[in-house]
């Protein structure tokens, strides 16, 4: 085997540099303040301006499809990157192409007259996006050794909650739906810049390529858990507390209209998530150095999961501004101590090396299909089955099996 291929697909040893680490957070920040500054503010009032009778239903059927897209998106552009002999490399050629093109998808969103025309922007976002951060989340099992990837992790999850809060604050502030949306798309293209430019990328040799497959790829979306027992239950871990969370984030922006009666809920919103940022901010990388140096995820991971629910909890208990902000601030200690540590579980559990990017796209079906079940869930629990109580008291349920269920991962500490 060429030394290319080698070190393209052998496990890495040699430590990251610090400007590596910072200009791939950057990318991050970009990549997630355009993705939830339209899913915090932009899509719901959008959904409110096209809809107003049913923003509930429109809300969801967007949020919804585009999920299902990426569903897809997220292993479909992982198979391709893990078989793409560029020079430049195999993933920061769809870092650029994801991130022109979700520009682009965003504009349509934009400009959409109507719901149809949203939705079908939204799920083109969906798609080209998780292009981009399929292309950036293999980078790390591909460049980063397993004693610096809790520590990695840690700042990836700062740069997402950065991008969070940035989302939220510039479609609040921008002046308008339009205005908010370029300002996220500005967002995305210009913080990608420092890590293209620093062009550090594993180049694959084409003799040693993956021959691409159709039947494969479709049959890989199924990675059996017998064989693969720590990739199955990690993966279920992820879907249940990913789900336990996105079901009362769908209708944040309802609940402190509608429950709260918080007379401004966009800035209501942004006050939530700078809340919860600033928590987080304060365990995601402690957590992710702290995991590195005992050599130990799962205690990590169950405890943010309990942290996590008792913040649901809250929430179920009290529909108060003050009890909203409490429960942020209890959210974002137990998520930044997830965000870091299941990472880096995650990239410990993959089943081979040359499906790296495939592999964690199929993770991400446990991101993004919570996305998916979350409206069809919330809405009829919150309209018809009890309203926000019930439903918090759901997601602290799913929150609290999740974190159960990672110590049947046999292979990670």
């Amino acid at each position: 085997m060429s030394t290319a291929a080698v070190t393209a697909l052998a496990e890495p040893t040699k430590p990251v540099p610090a400007r590596w680490v910072a200009a791939i957070s950057l990318a991050n920040v970009g990549l997630f303040t355009a993705w939830f500054g339209p899913i915090q503010v932009l899509l719901g009032r959008e959904a409110q301006a096209l809809a107003p009778a049913h923003k509930e239903a429109a809300l969801g059927v967007v949020v919804g499809a585009g999920a299902a897209f990426a569903l897809v998106a997220s292993p479909l552009f992982g198979a391709l990157s893990d078989r793409t002999v560029s020079r430049h490399g195999r993933r920061l050629p769809w870092v650029v192409a994801g991130g022109l093109t979700g520009a682009l998808s965003l504009l349509l969103v934009a400009f959409a007259p109507n719901v149809a025309v949203m939705t079908i922007g939204w799920c083109a976002t969906q798609l080209t996006l998780n292009a981009m951060f399929a292309a950036i989340v293999a980078a790390v099992p591909d460049q980063v050794p397993h004693r610096q990837r809790g520590m990695v992790g840690g700042w990836l999850g700062v740069a997402q909650t950065l991008g969070i809060v940035a989302g939220s604050a510039l479609a609040a502030a921008a002046g308008g739906l339009v205005a908010g949306y370029l300002a996220c798309i500005a967002v995305l293209i210009v913080a990608a810049v420092p890590y293209l430019v620093l062009r550090r990328d594993l180049v694959l040799d084409p003799a040693h390529r993956p021959a691409w497959d159709t039947r494969a790829f479709l049959r890989g979306f199924w990675i059996d858990p017998r064989r693969h027992p720590d990739f199955g239950w990690a993966w279920l871990t992820r879907f249940l507390i990913n789900l336990g969370n996105a079901i009362p984030l769908v209708y944040l922006l309802y609940y402190l209209q509608d429950a709260v009666r918080y007379p401004d809920p966009d800035a209501g919103v942004f006050l939530l998530t700078a809340t919860y940022a600033g928590t987080l901010l304060l365990t995601v990388v402690a957590g992710g150095v702290a995991s590195d140096r005992l050599g130990r995820r799962k205690v990590f991971v169950l405890c943010a999961g309990v942290v996590m629910s008792a913040a649901a909890l809250i929430l179920a208990g009290a529909q108060t501004f003050p009890a909203a902000i409490v429960a942020a601030a209890v959210l974002g200690l137990g998520f930044g101590v997830y965000t870091s540590v299941d990472f880096a579980l995650l990239t410990e559990v993959l089943p081979k090396a040359v499906d790296r990017a495939k592999d964690l796209g199929v993770i991400n079906i446990a991101d993004t299909l919570p996305q998916v079940l979350a409206p069809a869930i919330a809405a009829p629990i919150v309209t018809h089955l009890g309203g926000y109580p019930v439903l918090y008291t759901v997601s602290a349920a799913l929150g609290v099996a999740g974190a159960v269920l990672v110590y049947r991962i046999r292979s990670v500490r």
